[in-house]
């Protein structure tokens, strides 16, 4: 296995749990690559509330599924080599804890990893409105290497339904990830009629 086809996906327990079952379901098409999943006890509930989808079928999705309390998990290790990791959603408790460095569970644990190794770390943060702390943790967290990517969909690929927004902010944290994907249509500019 190379560093490049395994992926991480957690789950924490901010509202928003579709977005990270939307980036299990799609990076799951992608048959080599090796998908591991953690998801935080406050993400079960949400999971439970927001979807009409299981724990056991969201954990169905992985091929390896970690306990976040798990601290000896490969995922706590630099050794083991992935090519990133995305938290979708990622709660401001668990943004505030990877920028902090208190690896008190296997997400946060695995976030740090992923800065101290240099490797790609996408935090789908998921809240509104933002306060200064919220801010400069924003700000030191891009500074060490993670990409801050809160759900913000563009409307410019008028969306139909609810999914078709959530698959534009999963689709650009996949692009970030360099996971192929159609969850929607690039743009290349506004529809003009042809000039013959």
């Amino acid at each position: 296995m190379t560093a490049a086809s395994r992926i991480v996906v957690a789950i924490s327990g901010a509202s928003g749990a579709i977005y990270g079952i939307r980036a299990l379901e799609t990076i799951r098409l992608r048959r080599e690559l090796e998908l591991h999943l953690v998801v935080s006890s406050g993400a079960r509930a949400t999971i439970a509330y927001e979807t009409d989808r299981s724990y056991e079928d969201v954990v169905a999705l992985a091929d390896v599924v970690h306990d976040e309390k798990d601290l000896a998990a490969p995922l706590a290790s630099g050794t083991f080599l992935t090519g990133g990791m995305l938290v979708a959603p990622c709660s401001i408790r668990t943004m505030a804890a990877i920028a902090n460095a208190l690896d008190d569970n296997l997400i946060v644990r695995a976030a740090d990893v992923h800065l101290k190794e240099r490797r790609k770390l996408v935090l789908m943060v998921r809240e509104t409105p933002l306060n200064a702390t919220h801010l400069r943790l924003m700000r030191e967290l891009t500074l060490a290497g993670a990409v801050i990517l809160p759900p913000v969909p563009g409307f410019y690929q008028k969306p139909k339904t609810l999914m078709d927004v959530v698959d534009h902010s999963v689709g650009k944290a996949l692009d970030q990830l360099g996971v192929e994907h159609a969850l929607f249509r690039r743009w290349t500019g506004p529809d003009r009629p042809r000039v013959s």
